[in-house]
């Protein structure tokens, strides 16, 4: 248990951070999948438009600093080579 007051805020810190991060993370694994179901079903312009909201979402959690530059690349381009594998 946290004695000092600087403990106790660093404790506040991290749980108001960890909120933040778990909330960012659901909406990009949500658009992923979404992504995902709609190249299954081969439907390309609603996968384009998945991948924008996607893309979107993944260079936001990306600047904050909530997934890795690169892994966000990473994510971006494997949805972007499955949709163009549908045409």
């Amino acid at each position: 248990m946290a004695h000092t007051l600087s403990a106790k805020k660093r404790i506040r810190q991290t749980e108001t951070r960890t909120a933040a991060n778990r909330a960012t993370m659901s909406r990009v694994r949500t658009l992923r999948k979404k992504v995902i179901a709609a190249v299954q079903q081969k439907d390309k312009e609603a996968a384009a438009g998945a991948y924008n909201r996607f893309a979107s979402a993944v260079d936001k959690a990306a600047k904050k600093g909530t997934v890795h530059p690169n892994r966000a690349a990473n994510y971006k381009s494997k949805a972007a080579k499955a949709i163009a594998a549908l045409s």
